[in-house]
């Protein structure tokens, strides 16, 4: 029994570690494609929220034309106090 223990053992040993080290090799290259993918994502965020952040705006001071001309349509007094 003694004789073929350090064999299966070493045998056992050396699969487990070898497994462990493929994983962790491509567990670190996934890493590596995904920060890519995230600052891709980020670029694209930021991209939307400047549309929408700009969209806002120009719809706000549309939204102050438009009211302007219908209180001067209307003849209502604007003059500031």
């Amino acid at each position: 029994m003694m004789d073929w223990f350090p064999i299966v053992f070493f045998t056992f040993k050396v699969l487990v570690l070898a497994t462990g080290m493929f994983f962790a090799v491509k567990w670190h290259y996934d890493q590596g494609k995904k920060e890519k993918k995230i600052e891709e994502e980020k670029r694209a965020v930021l991209r939307a929220a400047g549309k929408a952040a700009a969209l806002f705006v120009v719809s706000l001071l549309g939204l102050a034309l438009v009211t302007f001309v219908l209180l001067s349509r209307l003849s209502l007094d604007m003059s500031l106090p």
